[in-house]
């Protein structure tokens, strides 16, 4: 068992550094890399994917881990809802980016599985920020190289498109696609919420009819109830290992403007926030945090919006790894 007692895992306090001074760090903890002695003392880390070679539109995405990692740096040791201190619960530390190839995508997506197979060999929880939403096909195949996960996944997309101009399979539209067809995904266990906007076709939900996916569209999300709508979502994931999969574009862009394909007509700040907190029971042997995308958020808004969100679910991790001990 970790020694909670041990400050080197505390985040360093606005009142001892100002925020706006010091090495930023995801919520102002320590960095430890994969060869670092201290990564066996780790319960959750926090990993940055800077990469978007999967994006088809806007780019952008490789940017923001860098930039939720500065708005990070507001964030304080407790939940001012929920009164969860995650960093009294578990030990958490930044573990760095992976070292993508920016010319080549499947030897990016290659680095990718190394580096979290690592990480889950260490006995780490990851809590990831991309990066585009393709940075989470290499996080499933290091998570469930063993077995299937279930997932519970925000987005205004389905992300199961089969291919892009004419043949292209791996792209931010096709991730899970991919996941379910290499076993990686139990699509009976896997819920889709948020998804909206215009579409080419009917492929994507035709798929996900198919394999037995459910989708809850926004529509039907905003005539319900969050908790109605997250009661089955978690009844959906049930009491197996399960991944959760957050594009940012799930907001609507009123309120997360910074990403590469927004879609009107989604959640406020505060729903985002609510839906996460409402993980609270899940089985997460992962999670993600996508498509923040700097150059479309000068104000920063969407990154703090994003990391608020990262935060929510570190509560979550951090209260299941705490109870299971």
């Amino acid at each position: 068992m970790p020694d909670l007692s041990d400050d080197s895992f505390r985040p360093v306090s606005g009142f001892d550094l100002p925020r706006f001074a010091g090495i930023p760090t995801f919520m102002r903890l320590p960095h430890v890399g994969l060869d670092d002695p201290r990564l066996a003392r780790v319960d959750i880390g926090i990993i940055g994917a800077p990469w978007d070679g999967g994006t088809t539109n806007r780019p952008g995405p490789r940017h923001g881990p860098r930039q939720l990692r500065d708005a990070s740096t507001m964030i304080r040791a407790g939940n001012g809802v929920t009164g969860v201190r995650p960093f009294d619960l578990v030990n958490v530390a930044d573990l760095g980016d992976v070292g993508p190839n920016p010319a080549d995508l499947h030897d990016s997506l290659d680095r990718m599985t190394a580096f979290y197979a690592r990480v889950r060999e260490a006995g780490v929880l990851p809590l990831t920020a991309g990066g585009d939403h393709l940075c989470t096909l290499p996080i499933l195949r290091a998570l469930a190289s063993d077995r299937s996960l279930g997932m519970i996944h925000f987005d205004s997309h389905t992300d199961l498109f089969d291919s892009y101009f004419g043949g292209t399979k791996f792209t931010h539209g096709t991730p899970f696609r991919r996941a379910v067809e290499e076993g990686l995904l139990d699509p009976a266990r896997v819920v889709q919420i948020g998804i909206r906007g215009t579409t080419y076709d009917h492929e994507d939900r035709d798929f996900a009819k198919a394999v037995g996916i459910r989708i809850i569209p926004i529509e039907e999300f905003h005539a319900r109830t969050m908790e109605d709508v997250m009661e089955e979502a978690r009844a959906i994931a049930g009491s197996g290992p399960t991944y959760v999969s957050y594009d940012i574009d799930f907001v609507d862009p009123a309120y997360a403007p910074g990403t590469g394909t927004p879609e009107v007509g989604g959640p406020t700040s505060w729903q985002a926030l609510t839906v996460a907190r409402l993980l609270e029971g899940v089985d997460i042997v992962g999670a993600d945090l996508v498509e923040v995308s700097p150059p479309f958020d000068p104000s920063g808004g969407t990154a703090y919006l994003g990391i608020s969100i990262l935060f929510e679910m570190l509560c979550v991790m951090a209260g299941r790894v705490a109870q299971a001990r």
